[in-house]
């Protein structure tokens, strides 16, 4: 049975077209396994917000999003972000096929409000997966680029973090592993990478406050990527074309894998 792999790229792990030219290189060369790509994009989006003269808030870590901002969030990521990175890829001859969550309501979501009740706006929480688009992309030897703007039943977009929306795809497409590809190297104590943890033990170095900031919110997607029957999941950086080599066998790799137990 191939490798099936959910890649979310994050930060500025592939900044320029070279950046993604390399990561084509690697699933080219690896074709037992299958790819998928999740992509997020908030620094730009921050940048059109801007340019519009939107004000951006923050409620416990996730931007509000008001019906005027919606439309240029679903056009930053669906559209200009989205584009750019299926024609790197395309360019650097991987064949793939860019979507959103929207597509064929691959990831149908419903508004998130905060702990406290607040509303979000057109924030959403994936509440089901169909996962037949990018099946049918892999099918095909495409490889699926996914923007996390999703729908509701009614066809309206929400703005849906994108580590919330690879974990919940990673399941439901029956991923071997989803690897979160971020700006720093794994879950660290004091200066030094954790290789391996359990979720038991994440949750203890939560609660004793040594994961900490946005590591938090990331570890609240591995472990719903983990709940969802993905069986390794892992927080690296991205350490060339062999580290998708390293994947797909198994070999330890700087960074962290976490696993329910």
């Amino acid at each position: 049975m191939k490798s099936r792999i959910l890649i979310k790229i994050g930060g500025r792990a592939f900044e320029g077209e070279d950046g993604f030219a390399e990561l084509a290189r690697a699933i080219r060369q690896n074709p037992e396994a299958e790819v998928i790509i999740v992509h997020g994009g908030g620094a730009e989006i921050s940048q059109a917000l801007k340019a519009a003269g939107r004000e951006t808030v923050f409620v416990d870590g996730m931007r509000v999003t008001q019906a005027e901002d919606i439309r240029i969030v679903e056009s930053v990521l669906s559209g200009v972000i989205n584009g750019r990175i299926t024609g790197w890829l395309s360019k650097h001859g991987l064949p793939c096929r860019g979507m959103s969550g929207k597509t064929q309501e691959l990831l149908i979501a419903e508004p998130l409000r905060t702990r406290g009740g607040r509303s979000m706006g057109f924030v959403g929480k994936i509440v089901k997966v169909n996962p037949a688009a990018a099946l049918d992309a892999l099918s095909k030897k495409e490889v699926p680029v996914v923007s996390p703007i999703s729908g509701d039943t009614h066809g309206q977009s929400y703005n849906v973090n994108a580590d919330s929306a690879a974990a919940a795809l990673a399941g439901a497409a029956r991923c071997s592993d989803l690897v979160f590809i971020t700006d720093v190297p794994g879950v660290m104590v004091d200066t030094k990478i954790i290789p391996r943890l359990t979720v038991a033990e994440a949750k203890g170095l939560i609660a004793g406050g040594t994961i900490a900031g946005g590591m938090v919110a990331k570890m609240e997607s591995v472990f719903e990527a983990l709940d969802a029957k993905v069986p390794r999941v892992h927080v690296i950086q991205w350490q060339g074309p062999e580290t998708l080599r390293s994947l797909i066998t198994h070999q330890q790799i700087p960074g962290t894998s976490i696993r329910h137990a």
